[in-house]
């Protein structure tokens, strides 16, 4: 493991301060939540700012693998769907683009998620949400202590929790349509000092496209374990410590694509693929090391510490030219026409190239939580270093009139991509929230101070044995965030906020150029006897807003990497969120509703290479980041059983910067899609579970890359058995 001059002595500092700190203060165990944002004590309707719990049993109501269909519950967050099972979520909130997630900051118990968040932030692996025991969403002023991008919002998810009882645990079965199958088991126990955990999670499926004239899978692989083990001091001891190791891996294997339909084999059917992505694959591997210490020193002081390291590696191995042409550029076409038997030869080259990328995240942070009475204040570093490796070739294919592909050349690793970007950042933040009288008053500071280098050998020098090329972009910034929230009464919660927003510059961002912005919010929270309801306004004014030149975004090759600068950009918009439960005889009818209204304008002209933006006009609304979304959930619940069913309302989104009435090649037209789930509980811990996703087989357009079209899940039924003890 290779660190930085910096890292040991940032690791040494924060270690010295929390054994030092172990020495100040007396004190109890009771209620340390340390790995949740909000922790027990906190009531998330007196935060001043948008911040959204999806819990357990929210999880476990549609049992959704896919993190992308558990998130639409709450406003202001937009989904962009890719292979329909969730593998490689494009999340954006309060219209911050949904590209490989990298505009949002992503964390698990409380440290970073992304494989390399500063130095390249788009998200190829994402925490499977199967796994997940609750998920903590913050948007606009909530999220100021949390970086390295606080924009659009925080999205924390809480793993797997060691049981309370000597010995507990559940295993789940689950099978369905497409041959999806699911195994996830559950073991661990308290004794009196010494707490442990194990986890096994695995699900699959065949896919639900069909590659034409090839027997070629479409599915895919995915497992994941994860153990635990906790050592506490005695309940009563003076100074109460809990030291706990976490040990991760994962891995997947995909049969998945860039390559997606013309218009016309879209109509006519939407769930096949070309001959010419037969060899197309994703494999993966994750690693994650998590040590966690805390102490509570007094009623009035908790620091609590985690070193962290993440290795993740892939490698994507997918058609980029057909017949010379890039997918974007001719290729879909050429594809299309081979498989159809109008191409004018009878054989057609194919370029696959091989996406390998190693990435390394590590760090150490502290957090001291301090009870001033009326100030509750948080005192926060982190030192944290990443770092993405491109190591990358083309194969070249040959497919022939009985559409068999054949390798013609291999290409030698190291001559397509070959460069490495990486990151140091130091971290400081200070928060105090403030409570007098009816006013709850949050006041922040964030501090960033972060170097990003590329260090390039160019195509010719796969070796690495001359002096690369090398760029470097010093950052540091101050971050102040103030938000107010007022009590009128027992029911209704008036609040309001403003931050500072930022994002660091990518190593290919040529001018260095921050993004930043200035975030605004401003609404009310209502809750009486069944009813719970908010609604807020937000304005995200950007001085410069990025573009991050990915595939994903229909980059040509010698792009990727690269980051473009849009300038002023304003986006604004209504979340509205309410639930109300009816009862009924000898039911519970639980109705909730989300409700998200964002408009968009770029405010000036400029170019860039990325198919989404293209040539701006001042005027123009952002791509994909729908007008209106609107989900609706409505559950019957008995005292053994209980059905859900969810409507899920996107609004038509264009593919490409503009303005006015889209073209059909670049937009997306509205669609509905309902879910359905019910449960019965055979006996207090045993159920069966009945899923429908997609319940009335909608067939609808997901995104268009590379100028083509990728096509939605189709309707896909799962039964469940789980029994716990």
């Amino acid at each position: 493991m290779r660190f930085s001059k910096n890292f040991k002595p940032a690791m040494l500092s924060l270690a010295v301060v929390s054994a030092f700190s172990s020495v100040a203060f007396a004190g109890d165990n009771d209620d340390m939540e340390h790995l949740t944002i909000f922790g027990s004590d906190t009531a998330i309707n007196d935060i001043p700012g948008s911040a959204h719990v999806i819990s357990t049993d929210e999880l476990e109501k549609f049992d959704f693998t896919d993190i992308m269909r558990t998130l639409t519950a709450v406003p202001g967050v937009y989904v962009l769907e890719e292979d329909g099972y969730g593998l490689r979520p494009n999340i954006g909130m309060r219209g911050t683009g949904q590209n490989r997630s990298e505009k949002v900051t992503i964390m698990e118990d409380g440290v970073l998620a992304a494989p390399a968040p500063y130095a390249a932030p788009s998200a190829y692996y994402f925490p499977t949400v199967g796994r997940m025991e609750q998920l903590e969403i913050l948007k606009g002023t909530s999220s100021a202590m949390y970086g390295p991008r606080t924009t659009g919002g925080v999205i924390n998810m809480l793993s797997r929790q060691i049981p309370e009882e000597a010995l507990a645990g559940k295993l789940s079965l689950s099978a369905g349509e497409d041959g999806y199958g699911k195994v996830h088991g559950v073991v661990g126990g308290s004794g009196k000092n010494v707490a442990t955990v194990f986890e096994v999670f695995r699900y699959q499926a065949d896919g639900f496209k069909d590659i034409n004239h090839s027997d070629a899978a479409t599915g895919f692989i995915k497992n994941d374990l994860l153990a635990k083990v906790l050592v506490h001091s005695d309940n009563d001891a003076k100074y109460y410590q809990e030291l706990e190791f976490k040990v991760k891996y994962s891995d997947e294997d995909s049969d998945e694509t860039y390559m997606g339909l013309t218009q016309g084999d879209f109509e006519a059917n939407p769930y096949t693929r070309y001959s010419a992505s037969q060899l197309d694959n994703m494999s993966t591997e994750h690693k994650q090391l998590q040590i966690n210490h805390h102490i509570k020193l007094s009623d009035r002081f908790t620091l609590g510490s985690s070193a962290y390291y993440n290795d993740f590696s892939r490698n994507w191995y997918k058609t980029s030219k057909v017949n010379g042409d890039s997918l974007g550029s001719g290729g879909i076409e050429a594809a299309a026409a081979f498989d159809a038997g109008t191409f004018e030869e009878s054989a057609m080259t194919v370029d696959i190239k091989a996406n390998s990328r190693a990435y390394l995240s590590k760090g150490i942070q502290t957090t001291l939580d301090a009870d001033f009475g009326d100030h509750q204040v948080k005192f926060g570093a982190r030192y944290h270093e990443d770092e993405m490796d491109r190591f990358q070739w083309v194969d070249k294919y040959l497919i022939d009139a009985t559409f068999t592909m054949s390798q013609t050349s291999a290409g030698a690793p190291g001559t397509d991509s070959n460069r490495v970007d990486s990151a140091q950042a130091l971290a400081l933040f200070v928060h105090d929230e403030v409570t007098l009288g009816d006013f709850i008053i949050n006041a922040g500071l964030r501090y960033e101070d972060m170097t990003i280098e590329r260090h390039d050998w160019g195509k010719s020098d796969s070796g690495r044995t001359l002096t690369p090329s090398h760029k470097e972009n010093n950052v540091d910034v101050l971050l102040p965030s103030v938000a107010v929230s007022y009590r009128v009464n027992d029911e209704l919660i008036i609040l309001g906020g403003v931050q500072k927003g930022f994002a660091p510059p990518a190593p290919g961002n040529e001018d260095t150029d921050n993004e930043e912005s200035f975030n605004y919010e401003l609404g009310l929270r209502y809750n009486q006897a069944g009813f719970n309801g908010e609604a807020l306004w937000f304005v995200s004014d950007y001085d410069n807003m990025h573009g991050n030149c990915t595939a994903s975004q229909g980059c040509d090759d010698d792009n990727i990497g690269n980051q473009y600068n849009a300038g002023e950009v304003e986006v604004s918009g209504l979340e509205v969120k309410a639930g109300y439960e009816f009862a009924s005889n000898n039911v519970i009818i639980p109705v909730d509703l989300t409700y998200t209204f964002t408009q968009t304008e770029f405010k000036n002209d400029f170019s860039s290479q990325l198919e989404t933006w293209g040539d701006v006009i001042a005027g123009d609304e952002l791509p994909y980041v729908p007008e209106n979304q609107l989900q609706l959930t409505v559950g019957v619940v008995g005292d053994h059983w209980r059905s859900h069913v969810l409507v899920r309302y996107t609004d038509e989104v264009r593919t490409v910067a503009g303005q006015g009435n889209a073209l059909l090649t670049d937009r997306i037209d509205s669609r509905t899609v309902v879910d359905f789930s019910t449960q019965y509980m055979l006996a207090e811990n045993q159920k069966i579970t009945l899923n429908i996703d997609n319940l009335l087989d909608e067939e609808y357009v997901s995104t268009k890359t590379h100028g083509s079209i990728m096509v939605g899940k189709p309707r896909s039924l799962t039964l469940g058995y789980q029994y716990s003890f």
